[in-house]
């Protein structure tokens, strides 16, 4: 087995000890785990991953008021994870993690990861301290990424506001503060605007596959942005298998995302091994789709962001062909619908 895990992370020393001296011991809901580098390679041999891209999870700095010192700890996070990947070339990799929601100082963070540091993308929260990724006034950060064609793995982070009486955040609200900033990407022309960023959405895109026609619904009534080009631009977003990979998940994922943009993730250490385990025999035992297209979402779709870790499949001229024409067929549709409701507004 060489799957390529895009969706695993790392909780270096300096790290743990910056959550704890803020009383941070459960980020998320979730305790914070054991992690060392030894434990994680542990677990990638027990599940066949023969390659991580490393992210720090949420909170990331946004803890930390003081954006001098928010930058620093992001300096420190990006070094440690720089130093570790050229240790363990071809076993590690790692997304920067941006002092976010400063953007000036996360658009310079994210300039010296990608060209010095070598990182093979960033990893951006959902909110960070209240502020939406997708939000006004995020353009200095987006034009770095799009100038680099980056990877920017978007990760959920505890929603603004209490969470609900037991109901642990990363339960439910993850999944909506995903969808969340999903939303405001695609609402606010992010996606259009800066095409060349390749955008993961965590867990399975929270519930934008299952509510996708909805989100669009909404953003046209609000904008008259045709509905079959937000349909695509919410398609078009990467989607990692970060305990999604059910029986009853799986059939929408699939369903609605773009051939080739479906990629595994496992959520370690923070999903314990037993639920690493348990999503990844989901995704083994998933017998709708065919050991190739399996193989595409363990190893090969993830190989055209990471090519450092091999060499990415191409896509058959044939399935490209027909993925064109049913896209045409389904934008002609949804402009015939949307033109049928603009005229009777």
């Amino acid at each position: 087995m060489d799957r390529i895990d895009v969706h695993q992370h790392l909780i270096p020393p300096a790290y743990q000890d910056a959550l704890r001296s803020h009383g941070i011991t459960a980020p998320g809901g979730r305790a914070l785990p054991d992690w060392t580098p030894e434990l994680a390679q542990q677990l990638m041999t027990t599940v066949g991953i023969s390659s991580a891209i490393l992210s720090v999870s949420t909170p990331g700095t946004a803890f930390i008021p003081d954006p001098t010192e928010a930058t620093k700890l992001a300096q420190s996070l990006n070094d440690y994870s720089a130093n570790l990947a050229a240790e363990h070339p071809g076993r590690f990799g790692f997304l920067a993690t941006l002092p976010m929601p400063d953007v000036a100082a996360s658009a310079r963070e994210a300039e010296r990861a990608l060209d010095a540091l070598d990182a093979d993308g960033v990893v951006l929260l959902g909110n960070a301290a209240g502020n939406y990724l997708g939000a006004e006034g995020q353009g200095e950060l987006f034009r770095v990424l799009d100038d680099r064609s980056a990877v920017a793995l978007v990760h959920p982070a505890d929603l603004p506001g209490d969470a609900a009486p037991d109901v642990p955040p990363f339960a439910a609200d993850f999944l909506l503060d995903t969808t969340r900033a999903a939303y405001l990407l695609v609402r606010n022309g992010i996606r259009r605007k800066y095409p060349n960023i390749r955008f993961i959405l965590s867990h399975g895109g929270g519930f934008v596959p299952y509510a996708a026609h909805r989100l669009a619904a909404t953003i046209f009534s609000e904008t008259g942005t045709s509905p079959a080009d937000l349909l695509d631009d919410f398609s078009g977003f990467y989607f990692d298998t970060a305990l999604s990979s059910s029986a009853s998940a799986l059939p929408t994922l699939l369903a609605f995302a773009q051939p080739g943009h479906v990629l595994y993730g496992s959520d370690w250490p923070f999903a314990p091994d037993p639920a690493v385990l348990y999503f990844a025999a989901g995704l083994d035992a998933y017998d709708r789709i065919d050991d190739a297209s399996r193989r595409e979402i363990e190893r090969t779709n993830a190989l055209a962001l990471f090519p450092r870790f091999g060499t990415a499949a191409t896509t058959q001229p044939s399935t490209a062909l027909l993925d064109k024409v049913r896209g045409n067929i389904r934008r002609q549709a949804f402009r015939g619908i949307a033109r049928a409701i603009s005229s009777k507004v």
